[in-house]
């Protein structure tokens, strides 16, 4: 089955735009929303890296994932799907 990102390449990708650019959000208002909840899911980047041997969340990651906002994290994925080809580089896919 063909997809865009994988769930592991969503995460990554997801924190590598947190820490780049402190997390993007849809509306003035909910920026620094989205952004406190992106942040937190710093503690899930040793799950994510690729090359990672731990691939199974703890309850810290869990948690973090579970309480950012289903928009914002949707619209973070969505901005760093969209920076590729903006940046005149190839879209990404992936088998699963």
């Amino acid at each position: 089955m063909k997809c865009l990102l994988s769930l592991k390449s969503q995460m990554a990708l997801m924190l590598m735009l947190v820490v780049a650019t402190g997390g993007m959000a849809k509306a003035q208002s909910q920026r620094g929303t989205c952004s406190n909840e992106l942040s937190n899911l710093n503690v899930c980047a040793p799950f994510v890296v690729p090359g990672s041997s731990n691939t199974n969340p703890n309850a810290g990651c869990c948690n973090a994932l579970g309480s950012v906002d289903t928009e914002c994290l949707c619209s973070t994925i969505r901005i760093g799907s969209q920076l590729r080809s903006k940046c005149n580089l190839p879209t990404l896919g992936c088998a699963n």
